[in-house]
């Protein structure tokens, strides 16, 4: 499942993690932590919308 970040358009996606962040691959995005922040324009996990 892949998200995306409603102000930037960077995308999450759950196979992938967030290796630049520290997130394994396979790691739902639910399961994100709450200080979660997207990598482009550090906007918490609750601005991205599922794709």
């Amino acid at each position: 499942m892949k998200y995306i970040c409603d102000i930037c358009g960077w995308a999450y996606d759950e196979e992938q993690g967030c290796p630049e962040g520290g997130i394994a691959p396979g790691t739902k995005f639910e399961d994100l932590p709450d200080d979660f922040l997207c990598p482009l324009c550090f906007v918490r996990k609750g601005l991205f919308s599922q794709a």
